[in-house]
């Protein structure tokens, strides 16, 4: 089943090619399970988890059912964020693209009109509900022609609320059409959900054996915002380290902490987030494996993408959203049995949530053993060096506050008491999840 290609699920000629001309040769255990049923014209139900691959298990074969002579829009894909649409129209670009069809996104945050006129050229569409709801408001195309829709991370968008506006949505296209259904699960009200816009539906679950993992050591720094740059650099300068992964909130927060850590002739590091193009991402990603980066400066939904063995460090530079968020960061370490270290940054008005976070996930001991947190005072007012090695006395201006010693001897930098780790956790994160979902799978492909 394995050795099982494109072409024997029943893939045409030219998306074969574009998917070898991206290097994707052999379909994903996902891909295989749902492609031939959707070329088929049946409704399919997917529970499957983040980086199984399972854009192209429906953009494949929906690319190999619609025709180029085809009313438009003939295929409607609702996805619960910004990103996750932008990256799902880069997927599909090019097997779009083999069968002369074109791939447009809508959602919020833009241009409205330019992007209602794209949209009313677009073969396939992809949307965020708010959006999409606003230019059939404005009359700028219509639903009438849509064969096939794709429900994508149908769980995301129950829980951001988006229920009432898929269910208006939804009546809007005709009952003929083929729906897919996919979602991290198909319990509670998401398996109702899908009931309910489903006809005969096959399902499909797939979950991917568990791999060995490793222990995974996790430390918890406080420090002032001032003191974010300096204490990254610190830990990317420890010739201890290998690849290592920081997350960041936003996209042009990846580029700006890139430009600075450039500046270190120890660090080679690149970004990776939604407003690279997919070449760029996958040139981050292959110099990344290779070694020619040693630093991969991510999003949480460009971080997706991501699996690349051998990664030791992954380091929080802003607080995950949430326990799920932080279970998928520190997940990309602690793989195929080889031990890894995770580091989540802490300023002073986040202490409580990520207190919550570390309990959560059973690391109440690692969290406690970091220290306190830094004041309010010091974020806002400029940090005298003490004598005694508090406030600032870590190299770098780690920021530390002089709340005792660390608990490790690497930790005791400079005498800084809250640039100390704690003891090694017995904690992994080798979950998905995320604030916003964008799915990818391997190499090259979601």
């Amino acid at each position: 089943m394995s050795s099982q290609s494109f072409a024997d699920l029943g893939v045409s000629k030219p998306v074969v090619n574009a998917l070898q001309a991206r290097g994707i040769e052999s379909p994903f255990a996902v891909q295989r399970q749902v492609i031939e049923d959707v070329l088929d014209g049946r409704d399919v139900l997917v529970q499957s988890p983040t980086g199984s691959g399972k854009t192209l298990a429906f953009g494949v074969p929906l690319v190999d059912l619609i025709e180029a002579d085809s009313r438009r829009p003939s295929a409607l894909i609702l996805a619960p964020t910004r990103e996750l649409a932008s990256q799902i129209v880069d997927e599909m670009e090019a097997i779009c693209n083999a069968r002369a069809l074109s791939i447009a996104a809508v959602y919020g945050g833009v241009g409205i009109q330019a992007q209602a006129k794209r949209a009313a050229r677009a073969h396939i569409l992809v949307a965020c509900p708010g959006r999409l709801e606003d230019l059939l408001q404005r009359r700028s195309f219509t639903l009438d022609h849509v064969s096939h829709l794709v429900l994508d991370e149908a769980d995301r968008m129950l829980d951001m609320g988006f229920k009432p506006a898929v269910d208006r949505i939804v009546k809007k296209v005709s009952g003929n059409r083929q729906t897919l259904f996919f979602s991290a699960t198909l319990e509670g009200a998401a398996g109702q959900l899908a009931n309910s816009y489903t006809h005969d539906p096959v399902t499909h679950v797939n979950k991917p054996a568990p791999e060995k993992t490793g222990k995974v050591e996790h430390r918890f720094i406080h420090l002032s915002h001032e003191a974010k740059v300096t204490s990254l650099l610190h830990e990317l300068e420890n010739s201890e380290r290998g690849r290592t992964l920081v997350f960041v909130r936003t996209k042009h927060g990846a580029d700006r902490l890139v430009k600075k850590l450039s500046r270190s002739p120890q660090i080679r590091a690149a970004a990776m987030h939604g407003n690279k193009s997919q070449n760029q991402r996958q040139r981050a990603l292959a110099d990344f494996e290779s070694g020619k980066v040693d630093t991969l400066v991510a999003t949480d939904v460009a971080a997706r993408g991501i699996d690349v063995a051998d990664v030791t460090h992954v380091i929080n530079y802003d607080m995950p959203e949430d326990q799920d968020t932080f279970v998928h960061r520190v997940g990309r370490t602690g793989r195929a049995g080889a031990d890894g270290i995770g580091i989540s940054f802490v300023l002073a008005d986040q202490a409580r949530d990520m207190q919550k976070i570390a309990k959560s996930l059973g690391l109440s001991h690692e969290y406690e053993q970091s220290g306190a947190p830094v004041s309010i005072h010091s974020e806002t007012h400029s940090r005298k060096p003490s004598r005694s090695g508090g406030r600032g006395s870590g190299p770098r201006g780690q920021g530390g506050g002089g709340q005792g010693g660390g608990n490790r001897k690497r930790s005791n930098r400079g005498g800084g008491g809250n640039g100390q780790h704690p003891k090694q956790g017995k904690g992994r994160g080798n979950g998905q999840g995320g604030r916003r979902g964008g799915d990818s799978g391997g190499r090259g492909q979601r």
